[in-house]
């Protein structure tokens, strides 16, 4: 199984998201420091996990949420509307 994760920095509130195989492990690294591009904005929460049989369907969908169609359809999917 392979993974598809966003996390949000506790910090600041930013979000970083990326795939992985083993979500749990990646989360800790990223928590530990591990991990330039959040070493500096420790803690980070889990906020969103996909799940996909292969390793081309993960990265396909992180590479579409990271991109700017991506991310307005991943925000406008994921509001919590209240009508």
């Amino acid at each position: 199984m392979y993974f598809v994760y966003i996390l949000q920095s506790l910090k600041d509130n930013k979000g970083y998201i990326g795939s992985t195989n083993e979500i749990q492990r990646r989360v800790e690294e990223h928590n530990s420091g591990k991990v330039k591009s959040t070493r500096n904005r420790t803690p980070l929460r889990l906020i969103h996990l996909e799940e996909y049989n292969t390793k081309e369907e993960a990265t396909k969908r992180e590479l579409y949420i990271k991109s700017r169609k991506g991310k307005l359809d991943f925000e406008l999917n994921h509001l919590n509307v209240n009508s």
